[in-house]
């Protein structure tokens, strides 16, 4: 299905909510920046540079006039809010994951309630709060950046559709028609990663939207082409803090109410 997008308003900020939906939008820009959270479920969200995927904790901020395309991951609690441009002019220019505290949820959600009235004093103190209350985080863990040579991102996006996939550094670098040296040169110029963090960071993303979906944690593991779940699950709470059987119950209680 697609998403609806709120009317105009004389508020900065704007808000839409959809529950129980799936969805898989094409590329598109918006003249307003937008802030995609999802409340329970997995979003990502792909732009020419890279792709997020982001559980309940974290949104991701898209900045005016930015190609993106959202998608969920099974059914979502989705909300999106809507920054006008001149309300968006300190908040940064390039897309980031922003930690979803529980003040930002709570206003996030009040803001979603108060679409549709009249606008008041409190309406737009509710605004104000909320663009102080984005907290941006560093993209890692949860951004997987794309190459834009042509052969490199080829690679990345077969690697990315089977993340179980074995293909060792110097088979990579023999798909694209480069010795290994020049293979791992650029592509560390081009993703800012190492080809080994890079396939980590394509499973362990991968791995989300499956651990969300109530998919054994062995079954996950394989999937993305590790030898076995402990193996798995080390690399999991190395990079992302939890191990995986925990990530979404956490989640889970922290976004209740």
């Amino acid at each position: 299905m697609s998403l609806n997008y709120p009317a105009p308003s004389a508020l900065a900020v704007t808000a839409i909510a959809q529950d129980d939906v799936s969805f898989a939008g094409p590329p598109h820009r918006h003249q307003d920046a937008q802030l995609i959270y999802a409340r329970s479920g997995v979003v990502s969200v792909s732009t020419e540079s890279g792709t997020w995927i982001v559980p309940p904790n974290r949104a991701v901020w898209v900045p005016p006039m930015v190609e993106h395309a959202t998608r969920s991951h099974g059914p979502v609690e989705f909300r999106a809010i809507f920054v006008r441009p001149d309300a968006a002019g300190s908040l940064p220019g390039a897309c980031g994951v922003v930690e979803v505290s529980p003040l930002l949820r709570e206003l996030i959600l009040r803001l979603v309630e108060l679409q549709g009235r009249d606008i008041t004093d409190f309406s737009r103190r509710v605004c104000e709060l909320l663009l102080e209350e984005l907290t941006f985080l560093p993209a890692e863990p949860l951004n997987l950046p794309m190459p834009s040579d042509r052969r490199l991102r080829d690679l990345c996006q077969t690697l990315q559709s089977d993340p179980g996939m074995a293909l060792a550094l110097v088979d990579a670098a023999s798909r694209t028609g480069m010795s290994r040296r020049s293979f791992m040169r650029h592509f560390e110029h081009e993703t800012g990663m190492t080809y080994g963090r890079w396939r980590q960071q394509a499973r362990l993303l991968a791995a989300l939207p499956a651990l969300a979906g109530g998919q054994p944690v062995l079954s996950v593991a394989l999937d993305c082409g590790y030898q076995s779940a402990s193996a798995f699950a080390a690399t999991f709470k190395r990079s992302l803090g939890r191990r995986p059987s925990d990530y979404f119950n956490n989640n889970a209680k922290n976004t209740a109410g």
